[in-house]
Protein backbone atom coordinates (compact mmCIF):
# COMPACT_ATOMS: atom_id res chain seq x y z
CA UNK A 1 0.00 0.00 0.00
CA UNK A 2 0.92 3.42 -1.24
CA UNK A 3 0.32 5.98 1.88
CA UNK A 4 -0.25 9.68 1.58
CA UNK A 5 1.06 12.34 3.98
CA UNK A 6 -0.03 16.02 3.73
CA UNK A 7 2.59 18.49 5.72
CA UNK A 8 0.21 21.43 7.06
CA UNK A 9 1.84 21.87 10.40
CA UNK A 10 3.70 24.99 9.37
CA UNK A 11 3.30 28.37 11.51
CA UNK A 12 1.65 29.95 8.07
CA UNK A 13 3.74 33.86 9.30
CA UNK A 14 4.12 35.22 5.85
CA UNK A 15 0.36 34.18 5.01
CA UNK A 16 -1.46 35.41 8.17
CA UNK A 17 -3.28 32.39 8.61
CA UNK A 18 -3.24 29.02 8.15
CA UNK A 19 -2.81 27.66 4.80
CA UNK A 20 -5.15 24.45 4.98
CA UNK A 21 -7.87 26.61 5.44
CA UNK A 22 -7.21 29.03 1.96
CA UNK A 23 -9.64 27.99 -0.58
CA UNK A 24 -8.58 27.14 -3.96
CA UNK A 25 -12.05 26.78 -5.65
CA UNK A 26 -14.51 25.25 -3.13
CA UNK A 27 -12.28 23.22 -1.52
CA UNK A 28 -9.72 24.28 1.46
CA UNK A 29 -6.19 23.42 0.48
CA UNK A 30 -6.24 20.63 2.85
CA UNK A 31 -9.20 19.16 1.44
CA UNK A 32 -8.01 19.19 -1.82
CA UNK A 33 -4.61 18.08 -0.87
CA UNK A 34 -6.27 15.02 0.69
CA UNK A 35 -8.33 14.52 -2.70
CA UNK A 36 -5.35 14.59 -4.65
CA UNK A 37 -3.45 11.82 -3.28
CA UNK A 38 -6.51 9.73 -2.90
CA UNK A 39 -7.29 10.35 -6.08
CA UNK A 40 -4.22 9.43 -7.18
CA UNK A 41 -3.88 5.92 -5.67
CA UNK A 42 -2.85 6.87 -2.16
CA UNK A 43 -4.23 4.14 0.52
CA UNK A 44 -4.28 5.78 4.42
CA UNK A 45 -3.34 8.78 4.12
CA UNK A 46 -1.85 11.19 7.41
CA UNK A 47 -2.58 14.97 7.92
CA UNK A 48 0.20 16.45 9.99
CA UNK A 49 -1.02 19.72 11.41
CA UNK A 50 0.99 22.21 13.80
CA UNK A 51 1.89 20.92 17.73
CA UNK A 52 0.11 23.82 18.70
CA UNK A 53 -2.96 23.84 15.90
CA UNK A 54 -6.73 22.59 16.75
CA UNK A 55 -8.20 20.44 14.25
CA UNK A 56 -8.34 22.57 10.87
CA UNK A 57 -12.03 23.48 10.39
CA UNK A 58 -13.43 22.20 7.31
CA UNK A 59 -11.32 19.18 7.37
CA UNK A 60 -13.75 16.08 6.19
CA UNK A 61 -11.44 13.36 7.26
CA UNK A 62 -13.30 10.43 5.81
CA UNK A 63 -11.93 6.99 5.67
CA UNK A 64 -8.69 5.88 6.05
CA UNK A 65 -7.46 9.57 6.25
CA UNK A 66 -6.38 10.46 9.86
CA UNK A 67 -4.66 13.85 11.84
CA UNK A 68 -1.88 13.78 13.66
CA UNK A 69 0.20 16.75 15.57
CA UNK A 70 3.27 18.04 14.15
CA UNK A 71 6.84 16.90 15.45
CA UNK A 72 8.62 18.35 17.97
CA UNK A 73 10.54 20.73 16.22
CA UNK A 74 9.63 23.74 13.80
CA UNK A 75 11.27 22.49 10.85
CA UNK A 76 9.15 20.23 7.57
CA UNK A 77 11.56 17.77 8.58
CA UNK A 78 9.74 17.33 12.24
CA UNK A 79 6.47 17.14 10.72
CA UNK A 80 7.63 14.62 7.78
CA UNK A 81 8.60 12.84 10.76
CA UNK A 82 5.38 12.68 12.83
CA UNK A 83 3.50 11.82 9.54
CA UNK A 84 6.08 8.88 8.79
CA UNK A 85 5.65 7.43 12.53
CA UNK A 86 1.88 7.95 11.97
CA UNK A 87 1.27 5.82 8.99
CA UNK A 88 0.82 2.08 9.17
CA UNK A 89 3.70 -1.01 9.42
CA UNK A 90 2.01 -1.73 6.11
CA UNK A 91 3.26 1.16 4.34
CA UNK A 92 5.59 0.56 0.98
CA UNK A 93 6.20 3.83 0.48
CA UNK A 94 4.79 7.67 0.72
CA UNK A 95 3.69 10.56 -1.06
CA UNK A 96 4.54 13.77 0.62
CA UNK A 97 2.58 16.61 -0.24
CA UNK A 98 3.04 19.99 1.25
CA UNK A 99 -0.17 21.64 1.90
CA UNK A 100 1.09 24.85 0.53
CA UNK A 101 0.98 23.26 -3.37
CA UNK A 102 -2.77 23.29 -3.76
CA UNK A 103 -2.35 22.94 -7.49
CA UNK A 104 -1.14 19.56 -8.29
CA UNK A 105 -3.34 17.03 -10.20
CA UNK A 106 -4.02 13.88 -9.07
CA UNK A 107 -2.58 12.27 -12.35
CA UNK A 108 0.69 13.67 -11.04
CA UNK A 109 0.49 11.56 -7.76
CA UNK A 110 -0.62 8.46 -9.94
CA UNK A 111 2.44 8.67 -12.63
CA UNK A 112 4.65 8.48 -9.07
CA UNK A 113 2.93 5.58 -7.48
CA UNK A 114 3.30 4.18 -11.10
CA UNK A 115 6.57 4.69 -11.88
CA UNK A 116 7.58 3.69 -8.28
CA UNK A 117 5.63 0.33 -8.47
CA UNK A 118 8.10 -0.43 -11.79
CA UNK A 119 11.20 0.50 -10.52
CA UNK A 120 11.18 0.35 -6.84
CA UNK A 121 13.49 3.66 -6.33
CA UNK A 122 14.35 4.60 -2.38
CA UNK A 123 12.80 8.05 -4.09
CA UNK A 124 10.83 9.39 -6.44
CA UNK A 125 10.59 13.08 -7.56
CA UNK A 126 8.79 15.54 -9.70
CA UNK A 127 10.18 17.57 -12.38
CA UNK A 128 8.56 20.03 -14.82
CA UNK A 129 10.21 21.95 -17.29
CA UNK A 130 13.39 20.92 -15.64
CA UNK A 131 12.86 22.06 -12.43
CA UNK A 132 12.25 19.90 -9.10
CA UNK A 133 8.93 20.31 -7.32
CA UNK A 134 6.73 18.21 -5.39
CA UNK A 135 5.20 15.81 -4.37
CA UNK A 136 8.43 13.26 -3.42
CA UNK A 137 8.27 9.87 -3.09
CA UNK A 138 9.93 7.90 -0.50
CA UNK A 139 9.99 4.21 -0.20
CA UNK A 140 9.98 2.13 3.16
CA UNK A 141 13.20 1.69 3.13
CA UNK A 142 14.58 5.18 3.46
CA UNK A 143 12.10 5.88 6.08
CA UNK A 144 14.58 5.40 8.68
CA UNK A 145 17.01 7.72 7.14
CA UNK A 146 14.43 10.39 7.55
CA UNK A 147 13.55 9.34 10.87
CA UNK A 148 17.56 10.33 11.84
CA UNK A 149 18.36 13.26 14.07
CA UNK A 150 21.69 13.68 11.29
CA UNK A 151 19.79 15.72 8.58
CA UNK A 152 21.15 19.00 8.62
CA UNK A 153 19.34 20.12 5.05
CA UNK A 154 15.89 18.01 6.09
CA UNK A 155 14.95 15.61 3.73
CA UNK A 156 17.29 16.98 0.90
CA UNK A 157 19.90 15.25 2.76
CA UNK A 158 18.36 11.84 1.93
CA UNK A 159 17.63 12.59 -1.37
CA UNK A 160 21.11 13.64 -1.53
CA UNK A 161 22.54 10.62 -0.21
CA UNK A 162 19.97 8.48 -3.22
CA UNK A 163 21.03 11.07 -5.87
CA UNK A 164 22.52 7.69 -7.46
CA UNK A 165 19.28 5.25 -7.37
CA UNK A 166 16.43 7.87 -7.18
CA UNK A 167 13.83 8.51 -10.18
CA UNK A 168 13.30 11.66 -11.43
CA UNK A 169 10.19 11.89 -13.62
CA UNK A 170 9.44 14.90 -15.42
CA UNK A 171 5.35 15.68 -15.73
CA UNK A 172 3.00 17.98 -17.52
CA UNK A 173 1.75 19.48 -14.40
CA UNK A 174 3.18 23.28 -13.23
CA UNK A 175 1.57 22.70 -9.52
CA UNK A 176 4.47 20.94 -9.09
CA UNK A 177 6.16 24.23 -8.90
CA UNK A 178 3.79 26.65 -7.23
CA UNK A 179 4.28 27.27 -4.08
CA UNK A 180 1.85 29.17 -1.92
CA UNK A 181 3.58 31.28 0.78
CA UNK A 182 2.24 34.82 1.00
CA UNK A 183 -0.71 36.91 0.25
CA UNK A 184 1.09 38.00 -3.17
CA UNK A 185 1.50 34.27 -4.15
CA UNK A 186 -1.82 33.61 -3.55
CA UNK A 187 -3.31 36.73 -5.57
CA UNK A 188 -0.51 35.54 -8.44
CA UNK A 189 -2.00 32.07 -9.05
CA UNK A 190 -5.59 31.66 -7.55
CA UNK A 191 -6.73 35.07 -7.37
CA UNK A 192 -8.42 37.59 -4.62
CA UNK A 193 -7.55 36.76 -1.50
CA UNK A 194 -10.97 36.71 0.81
Amino acid sequence: MIAGIVLAGGRSQRMGRPKGTLKVGEETFLERAVRVLREGGCGDIVVVLGVDAPQLPGLTMGSGVRATKGGEGPEQIDSLRAGLRALPATAEAAVVIPVDHPLIEPNTVTTIIETFEACRAPVVRVFHGGRGGHPVLFAANVFDELLSSELPEGARTVIRAHDGDLVEVDVDDPGVLIDINTPADYEEHLGELD
